[in-house]
């Protein structure tokens, strides 16, 4: 059994029973420092249910040191998470973290401890994801590629990456202005989308997000995401009392998990393409996009070639109708 000298950072809130499951996979790590992070209730009747959460981490039995940053009213999502975590960066050098509905295998601890000491000092590389979203697709023949998303269902980093966290206006602002964000993505779709996802993040507030705040804080930085090639951690949170995983339905939800006990590094450290343009398309919904411009570019092509008939159908629809029995009957005749 591989020992845990990396602390682990716990994101708890308002779901005991889910809390209690990761918990579980926790205690199997056994770490020797958990930092708790847990929200405030948002009205009175959620209280107990937050309370319910907090009190499973006293079932801590083995030697290990509980720190933990409980807020005493609702902070919401973007504020509770980012400041939980930087809390936890005050008193550490790196660290994994798990939300209460992020499953991870047991080989997703070694895993990420290896590579967080194997890249400690590598600042090419941001981050540590648990995740997989290829659907069954090896990129790669070792035992992770890199990426510029950084999925957080169960994840890892340093100090020295989590220091460019920074929800501020000003700074998308100028990435934006500076045409900067053109040099991320291959894909005309790809770059419009984040585009305006950022817009809204940072100009609207919405959504109440901290984890895009983050893609566009180590993306802004050339920074480099590790993704397994097998999926370590499944999330088990989509449902109505969900934050921003409600649907049962989504492809993504309990999604199956295999082990990686056994670390092959690449020999390169170059961003997988391919891979990336497979998440877009098939995870932030880049084909949906893709597919209704070519469905709006064939209609508007095809309005173009007949619009004389169709402006005669509005002015002269029974002369339309006439001409049209005409060729049916013409067609159909024997002679």
């Amino acid at each position: 059994m591989t020992i845990l000298n990396t602390p682990v950072a716990f994101i708890v809130f308002n779901r005991p029973d889910l809390t209690q499951i990761v918990f579980n996979a926790i205690r199997q790590a056994q770490p020797k420092q958990l930092f708790v992070i847990a929200d405030g209730a948002r009205f009175p009747e959620e209280a107990e249910k937050c309370q319910q959460a907090r009190d499973v981490i006293k079932q801590v039995d083995w030697d290990c040191q509980v720190l933990t940053n409980y807020a005493d009213t609702n902070l919401g999502c973007r504020q509770r998470v980012s400041s939980g975590i930087t809390w936890v960066f005050e008193q550490v050098e790196e660290a994994i973290i798990l939300e209460d509905d992020c499953l991870p295998t047991a080989s997703f601890f070694p895993f990420c401890q290896n590579l967080l000491e194997y890249y400690r000092t590598d600042t090419r590389i941001i981050g540590i994801t648990g995740n997989n979203f290829q659907h069954g697709k090896s990129r790669t023949e070792y035992s992770y590629y890199f990426s510029q998303y950084n999925h957080c269902w169960g994840w890892a980093t340093w100090r020295r990456a989590w220091q460019y966290w920074d929800f501020n206006v000003e700074k998308w602002l100028e990435f934006k202005n500076s045409g900067l964000i053109k040099h991320l993505f291959d894909d005309h779709y790809e770059e419009q989308y984040w585009t305006n996802v950022f817009d809204r993040l940072f100009l609207e507030g919405k959504p109440d997000s901290w984890a895009y705040v983050w893609l566009f804080s180590y993306c802004s930085q050339s920074g480099l995401s590790i993704l397994p090639n097998d999926n370590l951690v499944s999330n088990i949170g989509f449902r109505e009392d969900g934050t921003n995983t409600k649907s049962q339905d989504s492809e993504l939800s309990n999604l199956h998990t295999v082990d990686i006990w056994e670390i092959k590094h690449p020999p390169f450290v170059i961003r997988h393409k391919e891979a990336d343009l497979y998440t877009f398309d098939n995870i932030f919904g880049g084909k949906h996009l893709k597919n209704a411009d070519t469905l709006k570019g064939t209609f508007i092509s095809f309005f173009a070639k007949n619009k004389q008939r169709f402006f005669r159908l509005f002015s002269d629809p029974i002369g339309v109708y006439y001409s049209l029995i005409k060729k049916i009957f013409k067609k159909s005749s024997i002679y």
